[in-house]
């Protein structure tokens, strides 16, 4: 893994406590123009330097016509605090890396809502990458955050290995939000896939629906605990002899995959429960092409209840995920261990809820 020390870039070196880089003599630009200095900042103010240093640091202790003398002084100057030298002073970044599993899909992006809505409010930015859903690209995406010196990760969705998850660990704090772990140095926050996956299964059969089919959602954090709690659901119904899986993924391309197949069975399902709200946007276009009506002649259900879900040519009933509550909770588990306040990891398990919403009814007939 990457070690966690002094950055050195381009021929630069930190030179002290006033939040700068040197290049040897004098502080320059790329283009070799002086660039102010928190020196200068504390001489056009007529403080010094430590109070100048409080004051970016934003404390209280600092009387409100100093605190505007310096504030001034850096417009006047254009002076822009070096972030990467303090967080050497400081031995903290106040950055935190956000690792996502896949950009396209709108459930990461309403998670990273609640992760910068709690995050900003402690004082801390956020970095975003992606790992593309795949493994080897998302251990290349952690191993960037962590030479950026972030304080803690939060991988969303991760498909990366597990012992790969346990090494970063050892060299910051990690939660991993919608994918269930155990492990005892890494904290997780997660919705109760199966659960979820049964209230879809009950609400179904309750319309009167035998015939129910699943595409899955592949590899993607929870998809085997989504098509287990729809097998579980089925057999408790006593319909064990109607449970019909068939191949997908957490995208669109996947449901649509998936549908196509459910469309050439021997016996085509009454209803589709496609593992995300973007998978079942697939299954949608595939049902629409093959002139098909929804919910008159087939019911499709997802998962997340992300916005595509609450589109009107969507309409599409599905499985609440608190995707801004996850996003809060994850940096608050991750900011108890970035301060020491405890060392034993937590697992969080938010209940979901279904949302009924036009592409559900009784099977046709």
């Amino acid at each position: 893994m990457v070690a966690r020390g002094p950055v050195r870039a381009g021929g630069l070196r930190y030179a002290g406590g006033d939040g700068t880089f040197h290049t040897g003599g004098s502080l320059t630009d790329l283009e070799g123009v002086s660039r102010p200095t928190i020196l200068d900042v504390a001489a056009r103010a007529g403080v010094s330097k430590s109070l100048v240093s409080l004051v970016l640091r934003g404390s209280d202790r600092v009387s409100r016509e100093r605190r505007e003398a310096v504030l001034t002084a850096a417009r006047e100057l254009g002076y822009r605090p070096n972030a990467a030298a303090r967080s050497l002073a400081r031995q903290r970044s106040h950055v935190l890396g956000v690792m996502l599993s896949d950009l396209h899909n709108p459930y990461f992006a309403e998670c990273v809502d609640g992760i910068d809505e709690y995050a900003g409010g402690e004082r801390y930015r956020t970095i975003v990458t992606t790992g593309h859903l795949d493994p080897e690209r998302e251990v290349d995406a952690i191993e960037t955050l962590l030479e950026l010196q972030v304080d803690g990760l939060l991988l969303i969705g991760s498909v990366v290995a597990p012992a790969a998850i346990r090494d970063a660990s050892r060299e910051v704090p990690i939660v991993v939000v919608s994918r269930a772990t155990r492990t005892g140095s890494v904290d997780s926050v997660v919705n109760d896939d199966r659960t979820g996956a049964q209230l879809v299964v009950d609400h179904l059969v309750e319309l009167g629906h035998r015939r129910i089919a699943h595409v899955d959602g592949g590899r993607g954090a929870g998809a085997q605990q989504r098509r287990s709690g729809y097998e579980r659901a089925l057999r408790r119904h006593g319909l064990a002899s109607e449970i019909t899986v068939v191949p997908g993924a957490f995208t669109e391309s996947g449901g649509a995959r998936g549908m196509r197949e459910l469309l050439v069975a021997d016996e085509r399902p009454t209803a589709i429960f496609a593992a995300n709200d973007l998978a079942a946007t697939g299954v949608l276009e595939v049902v629409d092409r093959a002139g098909l009506r929804v919910p008159d002649d087939i019911s499709v259900v997802g998962y997340d209840n992300t916005h595509l879900a609450g589109i009107y040519r969507y309409d599409l009933t599905t499985v609440d995920q608190p995707r801004r509550a996850m996003g809060r909770t994850a940096v608050a588990l991750l900011l108890e261990r970035i301060r020491g306040e405890r060392d034993a990891a937590r697992h969080v398990v938010l209940a979901p809820s279904l949302v009924v919403r036009g592409s559900t009814a009784s099977p046709p007939g």
